[in-house]
């Protein structure tokens, strides 16, 4: 009968937390992200193939969905990249007085886009039950809008987590990193879905 061999090992000084790719939940993160952009994809083609069975896109008797709130979104979106960059960055550097300003700007850029958001549904003229194009454009907005409070209340949390003692864990700074990460995804997303909401229909009237 052969001898058991136990291998053994203290591994009390390994690190407890990890930037990047050398993250657990950062694949996670990147996971989730490719899921939610094949729904992304999918919805964006179903939008052309119901455009192409259509003869007009939008019918000649609805006007396009207004651009003032669609725009200013999209305007917004792209400077709140200016903070979550700063964020991101102060995360990886371990500046937790940073990290604790920043993340309630990034819930106030959260509550204006969502307060923008109620309006840009008022603008598409159009709801989901009248036809077709309708409940396209619907369908992509409400996807959407579904990532911006995903993210903006996970910020809220973050938020909260970080005014406590448990903000000075590494771990912490991590997860505040993962979504600046996240954040980039959500308002990258949002510039196809902007032409197709606001410019498309215009083109193919």
């Amino acid at each position: 009968m052969t001898d058991r061999v136990t291998f053994q090992r203290d591994l009390s000084e390994l690190p407890t937390h990890a930037f990047s790719h050398r993250s657990l939940t950062w694949w996670g993160i990147i996971g989730f992200m490719v899921i939610e952009g094949t729904a992304f994809a999918l919805t964006i083609a179903a939008y052309f193939f119901l455009l192409a069975q259509e003869h007009d896109w939008a019918p000649m008797h609805w006007q396009p969905p207004g651009l003032i709130a669609g725009t200013l979104f999209l305007l917004v979106m792209l400077l709140s990249e200016i903070p979550n960059t700063i964020l991101k960055k102060a995360a990886e550097a371990y500046d937790v007085e940073k990290v604790r300003a920043l993340l309630p700007v990034m819930v106030a850029i959260g509550t204006v886009l969502m307060i923008i958001r109620v309006f840009e549904f008022n603008s598409l003229h159009v709801m989901w039950f009248d036809n077709a194009y309708g409940s396209i454009i619907w369908a992509l907005l409400v996807l959407h809008t579904t990532h911006i409070g995903t993210d903006w209340f996970d910020t809220i949390v973050l938020w909260a987590l970080m005014r406590t003692p448990h903000g000075e864990a590494p771990r912490r700074l991590v997860d505040t990193d993962e979504n600046a990460l996240y954040w980039r995804f959500v308002w990258l997303s949002w510039i196809p879905i902007y032409l197709l909401i606001y410019w498309v229909p215009r083109v193919y009237r």
